[in-house]
């Protein structure tokens, strides 16, 4: 039977594929991202691919019809069924298999939905997706053949991993917030192993999200688990994104931990094991993360942002830990290089249980800095990478100190503001640090004439926040 189909050109994104069900995505999308991507994983001599899906409404029908193109390019198939997307890689890992794809929208609305790919164990993303899509439109797929599907529940080997780095020294009271999210029944698991007295909130794994939006970059977000931390007198708030491959923290008086500040507790950790250690962190990091690595005896390293960008570089520097502003982190260190918020949980909360103070007093522990909050301003498709181009060469040619690992960071004696194209929408992304509200504004003020220079009127209402 031949075989072609249109994607939407919006739901081809950098890191996987998404768009809005019933719109820009359906069955029809899910049949084909299977056919394809089975005919890619047969070209490579693979047969085995691992499917999982996350909790929302739209996930089983997807998952279903994946699954039958997966099985049309002669694929066989273990179906993990529903729970996070780290478990979906970790059942790719140890099956093994030759790809895997997680239906999941992530943290968009309810009303997406998306699909994560891995071949072979590394990120499927960027031109690859970009080459599915193409083939599609060909029908470039391998002859129609007949695989098969079976089901394994992997949630207990999963948890069982997952206890085996827990290396903390006293119990600690814990709160838990899952935002309704694809990891309700797995944490469940968890917590009855991990030792502590645990809260958990928002458990029940439901594609509406009825008690709020799960995205824990989103301090909004994360207001009914910092009253419940403060009401229990907890030691520490963990939260998850829609999927778990992102994490939150909020430490033991309410206050929210950035990213790039439980970096810094993971990394002095796990330096002491790998010492000289190459630490990354993307580039909207504070400077604070990256020299208190190199306090620690590790070498820091600023890459470019995305999850598949920062797995690709961590697979070629043998780095043992990474992360990202957006709470995907990264362990290389005992475990396999994949984000994995429920395995980065494991982990910071032994550290924590093994400090001598609270989590409260490392963060007051840390320089402080003031910075504006990730700063978004529109801009036309066809016009954000010329624009981060044409900053970058005026910035040069006046001879700043100009990173431009990914868009441009400029260092000053006030901070640093930094300016990049976003990858999945039509707009720039910037941000500034600086160690004075004078500091602060001086940036702003040069990253604003930058913009204007190329066209754009930045607007800079958001208040600036302590970090």
């Amino acid at each position: 039977m031949s075989f072609t189909h249109e994607f939407p050109a919006s739901s081809l994104r950098e890191y996987d594929i998404r768009g809005i069900v019933g719109q820009t995505l359906g069955e029809a999308d899910a049949f084909a991202i299977g056919r394809v991507f089975g005919s890619i994983v047969a070209e490579t001599d693979g047969k085995k691919v691992t499917v999982g899906r996350d909790g929302r409404l739209s996930s089983p029908a997807l998952s279903k019809a994946l699954i039958e193109g997966l099985m049309a390019s002669g694929m066989d198939v273990v179906d993990v069924g529903q729970g996070p997307t780290p478990m979906l890689y970790f059942a790719s890992f140890t099956e093994p298999a030759d790809g895997a794809v997680m239906v999941t929208g992530s943290h968009n609305p309810p009303n997406y939905n998306g699909f994560k790919m891995m071949l072979k164990n590394k990120p499927f993303f960027g031109a690859q997706i970009q080459d599915l899509g193409a083939r599609a439109a060909k029908g470039q797929a391998v002859p129609e053949a007949k695989g098969n599907v079976t089901q394994k529940d992997v949630s207990d080997a999963y948890v069982e991993r997952l206890m085996k780095d827990w290396d903390g020294t006293r119990e600690l009271k814990i709160v838990w917030d899952n935002g309704n999210g694809a990891a309700g029944d797995v944490l469940t698991k968890l917590v009855t192993k991990l030792p502590g007295q645990h809260t958990l909130l928002n458990a029940k794994v439901d594609g509406n999200f009825p008690a709020h939006h799960p995205d824990p970059t989103v301090p909004k977000n994360l207001e009914q688990l910092i009253e419940a931390v403060k009401k229990s007198g907890a030691d520490v708030g963990v939260a998850f994104d829609g999927d778990a491959d992102r994490i939150g923290l909020v430490d033991n008086e309410g206050h929210i931990l950035f990213g790039d500040q439980f970096l810094v507790l993971m990394a002095r950790d796990v330096l002491k094991h790998h010492p000289g250690g190459t630490i990354i962190a993307d580039v909207k990091a504070s400077q604070v993360l990256f020299d208190e690595v190199a306090k620690a005896g590790g070498k820091p390293l600023m890459w470019k942002t995305g999850h598949s960008l920062i797995k690709s570089k961590m697979a070629e520097t043998k780095a043992p830990l990474a992360g990202e502003m957006s709470g995907h982190i990264f362990y290389n260190d005992k475990w396999y290089g994949f984000d994995d918020a429920l395995y980065a949980a494991v982990r910071i909360l032994g550290v924590i249980a093994r400090m001598a103070g609270t989590v409260g007093e490392f963060r007051a522990s840390l320089p402080k800095v003031l910075n504006t909050p990730e700063l978004r301003f529109d801009c036309p498709e066809e016009r954000k990478f010329a624009v981060v181009e044409e900053v970058a060469a005026r910035l040069k040619e006046n001879g700043a100190k100009v990173s431009d690992t990914d868009g441009v960071r400029v260092n000053t004696e006030d901070g640093w503001w930094l300016l990049r194209a976003s990858n999945t929408q039509a707009v720039l992304v910037a941000r500034a640090e600086a160690s004075s509200e004078a500091g602060l504004g001086r940036l702003k003020s040069a990253l604003a004439a930058q913009l204007s220079a190329s066209g754009l009127a930045p607007d800079f209402s958001a208040p600036a926040a302590g970090h």
